[in-house]
């Protein structure tokens, strides 16, 4: 099998209409004293079908919302949290619009999950790649493949 060969280390919201959280376990989640979400994730850049069963090409990686705002979270099942699905609707100058870049635009944004969901308004994200992608079986990494839990920026290629 051909490796993956990686576009760039760093994802932002000018890509989310090619870009699918599908499956991604989200292993921890925070924020910082200037409103970013950030959330640890492993991203499946590629699914490979293989005889009958799926590979998928993988990687840890740090997704953070910038500032973010009105945050709900609804969870209602077992604590392995697993997007389904990211949606953003209701774009918007920001509220803070006089301070902050004109190009600016504020969404409304609904993670969707196994078993609930977590909304909250933002002016966009970047998805920092901390290591190359990896085939695997699975639809997550283990701690020990994907170095523990990081909110790390840094992209470690």
């Amino acid at each position: 099998m051909e490796p993956y060969l990686l576009e760039k280390e760093i994802w932002s919201d000018q890509d989310f209409e090619e870009m699918s959280w599908h499956d991604n376990p989200i292993y921890a989640f925070c924020f910082d004293e200037n409103y970013k979400l950030y959330l640890d994730i492993d991203y499946i850049f590629k699914w490979v079908l293989k005889g009958k069963k799926y590979k998928f090409w993988m990687a840890p990686c740090t997704l953070v919302f910038e500032t973010v705002f009105d945050f709900v979270m609804e969870e209602t099942g077992p604590y392995q949290l697993v997007i389904l699905d990211i949606t953003r609707s209701e774009p918007k100058p920001p509220k803070n619009e006089y301070y902050t870049d004109n190009n600016i635009i504020e969404y409304d944004w609904i993670i969707e999950t196994l078993h609930g969901e977590i909304s909250f308004s933002s002016t966009g994200f970047k998805q920092h790649v901390r290591a190359k992608p990896r085939i695997n079986s699975q639809q997550k990494l283990s701690l020990a493949e994907r170095g523990g839990i990081s909110f790390d920026t840094k992209p470690a290629l």
